[in-house]
């Protein structure tokens, strides 16, 4: 019978065991270069962060709700924008409909006046006057 090997393939282990020196390295680094106050904002950095770097996290949150600002932003003017196009349709409209009504006022002046007209000239022309 054949035994199990023990052994295990952990690269990812490793790596991740040598990004995890060099943070610490470079976070007591700072802590002996930095002066006191800056101490507690590289603190209140790693609260933040968690000591891993999920600082891009809030960072992605930022860029969410900056797009979703501007996303809103965005609608609302379209909305305006087609707002002012369907009231300037309906004064338009509104507008032609008071030019055809004059129009067709006009129309019926100018037929009563060509009747008026046809009158004259048949009065005249019983009348005997030619010019």
């Amino acid at each position: 019978m054949e035994r199990p090997s023990l052994e295990f393939n952990l690269p990812d282990t490793h790596e991740e065991g040598k990004l995890y020196v060099v943070d610490s390295l470079n976070n007591l680094n700072k802590l002996n270069v930095c002066p006191a106050e800056s101490q507690r904002s590289l603190a209140d950095e790693e609260e933040n962060t968690d000591g891993t770097g999920e600082r891009m996290a809030g960072s992605n949150t930022g860029n969410q709700s900056l797009f979703f600002i501007t996303f809103i932003l965005t609608l609302i003017v379209s909305l305006a924008l087609v707002s002012f196009v369907i009231f300037l349709v309906f004064q338009t409209r509104n507008e032609v409909d008071q030019i055809s009504s004059r129009l067709l006022s006009e129309k019926k002046n100018i037929e009563e006046l060509k009747k008026i007209n046809n009158i004259i000239l048949k009065h005249l022309n019983q009348s005997g006057i030619k010019e």
